[in-house]
């Protein structure tokens, strides 16, 4: 099977992936709402320039999160590759759970630690995933990886390519 990976450049992620304003969980910077201009980019520029009956789009942590909404926004995207994504983000699940996501296979992953962050918010990213599963109507799979968040982040992201494009 052929395929052709394309990769773009985020220059503030706190603004670009996020899909709608969110005070600052770590840090001081608060999240923007900056998803949809990205998403139109990644739809108006990038998807036309290769011809392909079979989209997908992924990321990790905040560009995982980016990939799941995206996947409720289009139908353009088969497949949804979520390696570590944020679905603790604020008002997320509640968001998942009114809306259908529109891919027909997603692919999530976590690491088996980060539930046990010390930032409490970022710690019920465990429970969220698992909440995400549930909430997702079509074929879709979750990866439990060894380590932290920041463990293997590159492998992580390619194992789920590599589901996405059998």
């Amino acid at each position: 099977m052929s395929f052709t990976l394309v990769a773009f450049r985020i220059s503030d992620w706190n603004v670009e992936l996020s899909p709608w304003k969110a005070p600052a969980v770590f840090g001081r910077e608060d999240f923007g709402e900056g998803a949809s201009k990205t998403l139109c980019y990644v739809l108006d520029e990038l998807v036309p320039r290769f011809k392909s009956n079979h989209y997908c789009l992924g990321g990790y942590s905040l560009a995982g999160l980016f990939a799941l909404w995206s996947g409720y926004q289009t139908d353009v995207f088969s497949s949804i590759v979520a390696a570590s994504p944020s679905v603790w983000f604020p008002k997320w699940i509640e968001y998942a759970d009114s809306h259908r996501m529109k891919a027909n296979r997603v692919y999530l992953s976590l690491g088996d630690k980060e539930p046990k962050a010390r930032n409490l918010i970022m710690a019920r990213v465990g429970e969220c995933i698992e909440r995400m599963q549930e909430l997702l109507d079509c074929e879709k799979t979750m990866e439990w990886n060894e380590g932290n968040h920041f463990k293997d982040n590159a492998i992580r992201t390619a194992k789920g390519l590599a589901w996405a494009i059998r």
